[in-house]
């Protein structure tokens, strides 16, 4: 009799399973997500941005970025463009139009588009020789600053050959202004590779951000902000500051700017507010021991910003003075926060997502405690069937506090098998909010029966930049312990089974995979890597980031320490490998070279019988962005966790997909 209780609850189990819905990859591929709003000074109108995935059976494309906008007097959106993508969106000064850029069929570089905020069709009101990649308005309306490439000089070649030179006769965008009246284009005369622009309140002075050229690793390591006097277009004055570069703002005078940056170049991520004033020099940084991330600035008035910010797991809304006192003006934990927008009256429109959905618009009134939803995306969601999602703190083996996210399976029958998945940078985290995506298992996973982890391990952001520097010099060591620490309380007190725990992450996700499914093999039944580091020696002289990653992570070179650097890397560990490990990459991967999942596949296949196979994606780059290809990770995913953490003496799955099973 006690032989058939077990099997009693197994189809107990499944028939929870059968009845229920829950969240499956083709639910995930059609998700849309409210990505970015920009509520008018009047705040009557808000526009906003919505992704549209495109049908992953249909078509293998990118996802289209629509234009809605919300008029907060009729409480209803209005569809503006949904046939083609926009971005920038931005409300023309005394205009009663909304502008975008977009790229339409007939366009042969991405041109700046206007249509009344009642709708209508859009109308092209500029356009360059070659993209324009963003551009801001005069406060008069009639002028725009916008960044572009130089237009491309047709080139003819004696040989019907052509081969590419690499980081040689390197392009960098320039600054232009530009009066809608008249076609006469002005230079900025600012030296390097222009990332931003934008107009001070009353037109004197145009800000922008450069970088010394258009190389990725000077795009993180050397980007500075100069002060171009608007009437010669020389550069008057430059920001005295060296460090990761993020948004910036003018003051309502015009005297200072706001810009939020590193603390110094070591510090690995944009999450500190500086204060410069319009003659440049050195900036004054405000709230520097603040143990959060600032993730997002406006100002309020010529005293008080207004600000969004990250603190662990969790996200607000305040404002600031200059004397660096803050304020708390919105907080929802189970929220988190993406961006926000803010009109003459104070009020706010902000993007934020939950555990119970992704990406919706938001209204915060000024004064208000409670926001108020105006989207719902997804109206499908409402009947699905979610694990509960939980915030958990447990301790290194230093002592050291660390934060992470549970999802509990939505039907649980015994021990449960647990899915870890490891954040990218390291100088990310993840915030108590919808965490399901094509390469995320989340609420895929717990429809599956599984547990998922999200550990924010020392060196993610959110906490500081003490503990975002912490992990420096120590790959592989001390942050990846702290994962394993997290699965052994899991094991200790939520019932998880040691014996079925598996593992996915990219790029330095995907590193984690690796050496875990190696170095730390007996401690996991299952690994899925995406666009990972298998190689910390080969992995320098193939990325597009060397210096970044000297700066804020290795902090020596690997000449100085070849040894050093090779026992930091999965490949040396390969001869022990035992976790089936499924390994994932972008063949156009500049970031993280595809050579690096080579690498480990070779090792593994010929050091061991141990189930590995590579999937290259061609026409990808460091993540998936097309919907086939996303789709096509999801189901490989998720039918290798089911193959290996739920089936004993399982064999490895055909390398063909089953579309018909799902």
């Amino acid at each position: 009799m006690k032989r058939c209780i077990p099997l009693l609850l197994f189809f107990l189990a499944h028939t929870l399973f059968a009845q229920q819905n829950v969240l499956t990859p083709q639910d995930v591929a059609k998700l849309e997500i409210v990505t970015e709003a920009v509520i008018s000074p009047n705040g009557k109108h808000i526009a906003y941005q919505k992704l549209v995935p495109a049908a992953p059976t249909e078509e293998n494309a990118p996802a289209s970025m629509h234009l809605y906008i919300y008029d907060r007097d009729a409480k209803s959106s209005n569809a503006l463009v949904t046939d083609y993508s926009v971005s920038n969106i931005k409300f023309r000064p005394g205009k009663n139009t909304l502008t975008f850029a977009a790229k339409q069929e007939q366009d042969s570089a991405t041109a700046i588009y206007e249509i009344p905020v009642s709708g209508g069709a859009p109308t092209k009101i500029f356009e360059f020789g070659s993209a324009i990649t963003s551009f801001d308005w005069h406060s008069s309306g009639d002028k725009i600053a916008f960044v572009a490439y130089p237009v491309k000089e047709d080139t003819t070649s004696q040989l019907p050959y052509q081969p590419e030179i690499y980081e040689t006769d390197l392009k960098n965008a320039n600054a232009f202004v530009a009066e809608m009246n008249d076609p006469t284009l002005k230079n900025l005369e600012v030296d390097g590779h222009v990332t931003a622009v934008q107009w001070s309140p009353k037109g004197e002075m145009i800000a922008v951000s450069a970088a010394p050229s258009s190389l990725v690793d000077d795009f993180y390591t050397g980007q500075k902000l100069f002060l171009v006097d608007a009437n010669s277009l020389n550069v008057a004055a430059e920001v005295d500051h060296k460090a990761k570069m993020g948004q910036f703002k003018w003051s309502p005078d015009g005297n200072k700017i706001a810009f939020i940056a590193g603390e110094d170049e070591n510090d690995p991520i944009d999450g500190r507010i500086f204060i410069a004033e319009a003659t440049g020099g050195s900036p004054k940084i405000l709230q520097g021991d603040f143990k959060g991330k600032f993730e997002g600035l406006t100002w309020k008035d010529e005293k008080t910003l207004l600000y969004l910010a990250s603190e662990g797991v969790y996200s607000s809304l305040g404002s600031m003075g200059m004397d660096g006192k803050t304020k708390e003006l919105f907080k929802n934990q189970n929220m988190h926060i993406t961006g926000f927008s803010v009109a003459n009256d104070n009020s706010i429109a902000f993007t934020g997502n939950t555990a119970q959905h992704p990406g919706e618009l938001f209204f915060l009134k000024s004064g208000a405690k409670s926001a108020e939803r105006l989207t719902t995306s997804n109206p499908w969601l409402e009947e699905e069937t979610l694990g509960k999602q939980e915030v958990i703190t447990y301790k290194a083996e230093d002592g050291l506090e660390i934060q992470g996210i549970l999802i509990h399976p939505v039907t649980k029958s015994g021990k449960t098998p647990l899915i870890t998945v490891v954040h990218g940078g390291p100088e990310a985290h993840y915030s108590n909010g919808w965490l399901t995506s094509y390469s995320m298992p989340g609420q895929m996973g717990a429809g599956e029966g599984y547990a998922v982890f999200y550990p924010n391990y020392r060196g993610s952001t959110g906490r500081g930049v003490e503990f975002a520097k912490s992990s420096q010099g120590d790959p592989g060591g001390k942050e990846f312990d702290d994962i394993i620490h997290g699965i052994d309380h899991l094991i200790a007190d939520y019932g998880i089974d040691k014996d079925k725990v598996g593992v996915t992450g990219g790029s330095y996700g995907g590193y984690a995979t690796a050496w875990m499914s190696t170095r730390h093999t007996d401690r996991f039944a299952a690994g899925v890597m995406s666009v990972g580091i298998s190689n910390n020696i080969s992995k320098w002289g193939t990325s597009d980031i060397p210096e970044e990653m000297f700066l804020v992570h290795s902090r020596k070179r690997i000449w100085d320490d070849y040894q050093f650097f090779l026992e930091r890397s999965p490949i040396y560990y390969a001869d022990q490998a035992k976790t089936p490990l499924l390994i994932m990459h972008g063949k156009e991967d500049t970031r993280v070279d595809p050579g690096q999942s080579y690498e480990l596949y070779r090792h593994i296949k010929t050091r061991t019988d141990t189930p590995v196979r590579l999937v290259l994606y061609p026409g990808e780059g460091h993540g998936n962005r097309k919907s086939t290809a996303r789709y096509d990770f999801s189901l490989r995913m998720m039918r290798w966790f089911n193959t290996y953490l739920k089936n004993e003496n399982a064999e490895m799955p055909q390398p063909a997909l089953d579309l018909q099973s799902r």
